[in-house]
């Protein structure tokens, strides 16, 4: 009987601390696990006791990445408890500030964390050596998204312009018509980005995942929608506790979700775009046909190119918003405090992320849960990793290495960021 042991101690270039640990038992692999050793940072006890309006700008510092995501999960949650509907131009708006999000944090995911991996280079600076326009690209485009962000919400990192009801102040149609030329470059650039995604070498590795995601029957899901997977799931967002569990294993202070009596399910671009497909706009299904990338899609090694066509997406959504922009009259919806408990979930970059929240008649919270995207993947993870190792397990040490960090890149984990090299070792009985 022969016993290998694949140890990563460190998973480096990560918003946090984690690991990965395999074990093989005569050419099978009997355990994987993704090890989450970082400490938990305690949000949901931060929030008790604070007042409801200050919740969008204590959730945006939980992540410098995907800060919208949370002040937009925090305030539709708080909106629902006090009776307000934010529709009309506000909405829009929000949908705006999202594009600005999405295109950030996509694209320096796919040029500057995950292409160089497909590519054989150690990082984006060695691949800017010998591909220097794709990097400048990258480069420019994540600037204009940033700049996006900066503009609805206040700045780019921890925006401070979102409230519940709305934001603090509007931009002016002025204002927003400057950043038209920007955007239409970013949409061409965004078809390129597409292509060269497309054209990545990626290992053959499919799976029958379960999908969730938000569907809204009017757009592709940023802010509102039920929650709907692919084996059957459709539910109100205040039902997500019902459906849904978070468990703790023994190997990770992060808490894994499951969906009750189905276990792991998909969470991110890929399920978004599985179940919303015919939700994108004409320009990006054709580019997707022209590239192959109808649905469904089930390798999660080419959720790069996915999240490219987000990132299009992104683009046409945004100038589509500031083509029908008018200035609102007001920039918030007010209402008057009540108690209760308000649920909310939105698209961050990489899927889901729920909140709740129970505040009383002064209109402090009582209690907060919190479950982002990541948690809800790292069963997935695991499972892909022990499948994806099985059928890899012949390959020397170093090309190992480098597809267990591309399979655990495919779902850039927010711990809070992304992988960029794994340090292996290999223990032989």
């Amino acid at each position: 009987m022969s016993t290998q042991t694949i140890r990563v101690d460190y998973l480096a270039r990560v918003e946090g601390e984690g690991g990965l640990y395999v074990r093989i038992r005569d050419d099978r692999v009997t355990d994987a696990k993704l090890k989450i050793f970082e400490p938990p940072r305690f949000f949901e006890g931060f929030l008790q006791g604070r007042h409801y309006t200050e919740a969008p700008d204590i959730t945006a510092r939980i992540c410098g990445i995907c800060p919208v995501a949370y002040q937009m999960s925090s305030a539709h949650a708080m909106e629902q408890i006090l009776g307000i509907t934010v529709d009309g131009q506000l909405r829009a708006l929000r949908r705006l500030l999202y594009c600005g999000e999405w295109i950030e944090s996509h694209v320096l995911h796919v040029y500057m964390l995950h292409a160089p991996d497909f590519l054989g280079y150690s990082d984006a600076i060695a691949l800017a050596a010998d591909h220097p326009e794709v990097v400048k690209n990258g480069l420019r485009l994540k600037k204009i998204g940033n700049a996006l962000a900066a503009l609805v919400g206040g700045r780019e990192i921890h925006p401070i312009n979102v409230r519940v009801g709305g934001f603090y102040r509007v931009p002016t149609k002025r204002e927003l018509q400057a950043m038209v030329d920007d955007l239409k470059w970013g949409r061409d650039t965004a078809l390129e980005m597409v292509r060269f995604t497309a054209g990545l070498p990626f290992p053959a590795f499919e799976c029958d995942y379960e999908f969730v995601a938000l569907r809204h029957p009017d757009e592709y899901p940023f802010n509102e929608g039920r929650l709907v997977s692919n084996r059957g799931l459709d539910i109100d967002v205040s039902e997500y506790d019902a459906h849904f569990v978070e468990e703790h294993v023994r190997h990770s202070t992060a808490l894994q979700s499951v969906l009750r009596g189905h276990g792991a399910y998909f969470v991110g671009p890929m399920a978004r775009y599985n179940l919303n497909y015919d939700k994108l706009p004409p320009l990006v299904q054709e580019v997707a046909r022209d590239v192959g990338f109808d649905v469904p899609v089930l390798n999660p090694f080419k959720s790069i190119v996915v999240r490219s066509l987000e990132t299009l997406f992104a683009f046409d959504e945004a100038l589509r918003i500031i083509e029908a922009y008018e200035e609102p009259p007001q920039p918030y919806v007010d209402a008057p405090i009540q108690a209760g408990t308000g649920y909310g979930c939105t698209e961050a970059p990489r899927g889901i992320l729920y909140h709740r929240y129970t505040i009383d008649e002064q209109g402090l919270i009582l209690n907060a849960q919190i479950v982002p995207p990541t948690s809800q993947n790292q069963r997935t993870i695991e499972n892909d990793l022990r499948l994806f190792v099985q059928e890899a397990i012949d390959l020397p040490k170093d090309q190992l290495t480098w597809q267990c960090e591309q399979a655990i890149r495919n779902y850039d984990p927010c711990i809070s960021c992304s992988v960029h090299y794994l340090n292996l070792e290999i223990d032989r009985e």
